[in-house]
């Protein structure tokens, strides 16, 4: 009788975490809205003494952001030369001049966290320094390019928990060649492949497949999955069935979307025709767009950096532009953007975003000196 006891009691935790696990992308909006009331409200206050404090950082405020981001947990900079030709059609004139990107600290909405801006080959901010503005969506920027940084470096920063596993073992790569399933599901990866595509409510509500499909270097919630190591990275890159493989997973996750990769050579994606669909759903589930940040993490650091830029800039346009997806828009800003390893193709991904943005004004993720050249008529030019 104590055993049948005990097996209840442990089903009903494992359904109440299931449970917490489903909810706890549906909380950051509220997280989201009441931390911005009080910040406004604390502002509003201060300014009415006067301005005192103005441009200190209040205590704690980093930490209730990194709690409502809904971030997930990478010397050579871990970002790829500026490319000789331009993605997007900016001009070579402006490419090679590296003074227009040249931004001082002391710029309202410079971010010590974000690296697209540094001109010296190498160089990498890693040091805390207090911002100078105190616009609330750039505070949050600020928090989201922290995590970014760290992804694009190669992860120099881990945190206290992260224990490596021996280098020996490469689970992701057995995976992916189909030697191992994942856990706790017990899935082979060509059963996903198979029987998974086209299965919205699998896709929607399962929580530990993110993380077998697209691995990082970084844990998730699915602690059954671990995380890649640099060794694992390198033999995946030459394993041409695990390449192939993560393409397949790719394009079942893009379906997922309601997107279509129209090139598996540039990497092009466009609107897959249930895409209607597809955007509601995108547009109710806030955690798909910590999925997306991870799919796009991941096909940065296993072979499909060339991918990175035409999904981010599709995100893009069909929040900006198309208005299509307005619970993506903050995510495709402040996450999707800055995954993007190239720095030319990410400039261009922001001044895209910037000339875009309605109104430019509280445009917030770039310096204000970019903002103020980019407005000259002559400038903006995508």
């Amino acid at each position: 009788m104590a055993w049948k006891g005990y097996r209840r009691f442990s089903s009903l935790l494992e359904w109440l975490w299931r449970k917490i696990l489903f909810l706890r992308p549906y909380f950051a909006p509220a997280l989201y809205f009441a931390i911005g009331y009080i910040v406004k409200a604390i502002s509003w206050r201060k300014g009415s003494r006067g301005g005192q404090d103005e441009g200190q950082e209040r205590p704690g405020e980093r930490d209730q952001e990194a709690a409502a981001g809904g971030g997930e947990f990478d010397h050579n900079d871990g970002e790829t030369e500026p490319s000789e030709i331009s993605t997007y059609g900016v001009c070579q004139e402006e490419q090679e001049n590296s003074d227009e990107y040249r931004v001082e600290s002391v710029d309202e909405f410079y971010c010590c966290y974000d690296s697209t801006w540094e001109t010296d080959e190498g160089t990498s901010q890693t040091q805390w320094l207090p911002s100078t503005s105190r616009n609330y969506n750039f505070k949050r920027f600020e928090n989201a390019a922290k995590d970014m940084q760290n992804y694009r470096h190669d992860y120099p920063r881990k945190p206290h928990h992260w224990r490596n596993r021996s280098s020996d073992e490469m689970p992701n790569l057995n995976f992916y060649c189909g030697l191992q399933h994942s856990e706790p599901d017990g899935i082979y990866i060509h059963t996903f492949h198979t029987e998974w595509f086209g299965r919205y409510d699998k896709l929607e509500y399962v929580h530990t497949y993110i993380q077998w499909l697209f691995p990082l270097q970084e844990p998730g919630m699915n602690a059954q999955a671990p995380p890649l190591t640099k060794r694992e990275i390198k033999a995946f890159l030459e394993n041409d069935t695990a390449k192939k493989n993560l393409l397949e997973s790719y394009k079942l996750m893009l379906d997922f979307y309601g997107i279509q990769l129209e090139s598996e050579t540039t990497g092009r994606v466009k609107r897959a025709p249930n895409w209607a669909e597809r955007f509601e759903n995108l547009n109710m589930n806030a955690h798909n767009n910590l999925r997306i940040t991870r799919i796009l993490k991941c096909l940065g650091k296993l072979g499909y950096p060339h991918y990175q830029a035409p999904l981010v800039r599709f995100f893009l346009e069909e929040t900006l532009v198309h208005h299509t997806l307005p619970n993506v828009k903050n995510s495709a800003l402040n996450y999707f953007l800055f995954a993007v390893l190239d720095k030319n193709q990410r400039r261009e991904l922001v001044k895209f975003a910037y000339s875009s943005y309605d109104p430019r004004e509280e445009f917030v993720w770039c310096p204000k000196k970019l903002q103020t050249l980019w407005s000259q008529p002559s400038r903006l030019k995508i």
